[in-house]
């Protein structure tokens, strides 16, 4: 929307400009979300960015305050929506640290399964979308086909798509199903195959690279002042993720590398991204194989006072009546404590820092969103470049509304 024309005074003898102000967003198609950033622009040129953070703020972290534990898991869900089971889980290990409780191999590996493929789902669609945002739609259409089938694995292992709620304190609700691992095999088989074709279409394409190197590009020492992490500070050379320097989830127990650029420009954030699919593939299939050594009947830790017991056991046992009924009136109290937990994201290190007094509800609560960290670097990256290119660089930062303004 345009809103109004300034006139800039220049020194005398100058040329008098014209600037204007745009409103690119909230509500606008190239924003893929709900962003308002006010520009000013001389031409086709940034002159400035001013970027409205809180826009769409839903007040989480209070929320949370007020909730019995295993209800806040819903509310991560609504953070990065493109990849809600990695916020599943970061969350579900924050108590698990807090109790100190100690998980078996099979439900950590199950774990890797689930966090991998929805890094693959958030990182398909952010490529995906700088193709359709320099004019390239059949990418976005044919990865969106196994987007599909991974969440159809989700719905399949927890009943829902996009907002999963997966996972409990201690383990998983209940246990894989024959048709859940097919469903990984096929996706192993078939999203190689996709991924490579969808490399072919845009990595070497000179109008994709024309668009895209040499775009919003940022040096690494910046990326850290910022507080850059994931894949955005990957591409600019720094070799940082969270899986490698605090590994949880076992995942010292998997064999991957750490894709990294060199520019910091959309051009590498796009390479970064696609190189982390290669290596999601790769741990998936290692995860697939170290479960066929183990027991496959385990599911969950052997913690009854955090995870409901089977239905049957509630309607025929004393005990199990009320486990149940302390788990779903939100009645078990947590252990007093003092801990952050992070994990590996698919935009970043998502933190959680709780504090628990011993009560039912966390006494504090705060979500250590990525999205919330890099977008304040967005002016500075778009400044001086073309209004086209401001677009293609919101993109590669993969900023998520819902994770930004928790």
């Amino acid at each position: 929307m345009l809103d109004q024309k300034q006139h800039i005074k220049l020194p005398e003898g100058s040329i008098e400009k014209n600037t204007t102000t745009l409103n690119l967003g909230p509500t606008h198609p190239a924003t893929h979300g709900v962003f308002q950033n006010i520009l000013e622009i001389d031409g086709e040129r940034v002159v400035s960015a001013v970027s409205t953070v809180g826009y769409i703020h839903r007040a989480f972290e209070k929320i949370a305050e007020r909730r019995p534990y295993y209800q806040i898991t819903p509310l991560t869900d609504r953070l990065n929506y493109c990849s809600a089971p990695i916020n599943n889980m970061g969350w579900i290990m924050t108590v698990e640290k807090l109790l100190g409780l100690e998980i078996p191999k099979r439900v950590d590996y199950l774990r890797v399964i689930i966090m991998e493929l929805a890094r693959i789902a958030d990182h398909l669609i952010c490529s995906a979308v700088m193709g359709v945002d320099t004019g390239a739609l059949t990418g976005f259409v044919y990865l969106m086909t196994y987007r599909e089938l991974i969440y159809e694995i989700y719905e399949e292992i927890c009943g829902s798509r996009l907002t999963t709620n997966i996972g409990r304190i201690g383990g998983f609700e209940r246990n894989f199903t024959p048709a859940a691992f097919e469903k990984i095999e096929r996706f192993l088989k078939e999203y190689p195959v996709a991924l490579k074709e969808f490399e072919t279409l845009l990595t070497r394409n000179r109008i994709f690279m024309e668009r895209t190197q040499g775009v919003g590009a940022i040096s690494a020492e910046r990326a850290m002042s910022y507080g850059f992490t994931g894949p955005n500070l990957r591409a600019a050379g720094v070799d940082y993720d969270v899986r490698i320097a605090s590994p949880y989830s076992s995942y010292q127990d998997f064999d991957f590398s750490i894709p990294v650029g060199t520019t910091g420009d959309c051009y590498d954030r796009y390479q970064v991204r696609n190189a982390e699919m290669w290596e999601s593939i790769s741990i998936i299939r290692q995860a697939m194989d170290k479960l066929k050594g183990l027991p496959d009947d385990v599911y969950h830790a052997d913690v009854p006072a955090y995870y409901l017991p089977d239905k049957k056991d509630v309607y025929t046992k004393m005990e199990a009546l009320i486990y149940h009924f302390k788990i779903v009136m939100g009645e078990t109290d947590i252990l007093p404590g003092e801990v952050y937990h992070s994990v590996e994201g698919a935009n970043g290190e998502l933190g959680f820092y709780l504090i628990s007094d011993g009560g039912r509800s966390p006494y504090r609560l705060h979500f250590r969103r990525p999205c919330f960290i890099y977008y304040q670097a967005y002016p500075e990256l778009i400044k001086g470049s073309m209004l086209s290119d401001a677009i293609v660089c919101m993109s590669s930062l993969n900023l998520i509304a819902g994770e930004l303004d928790a």
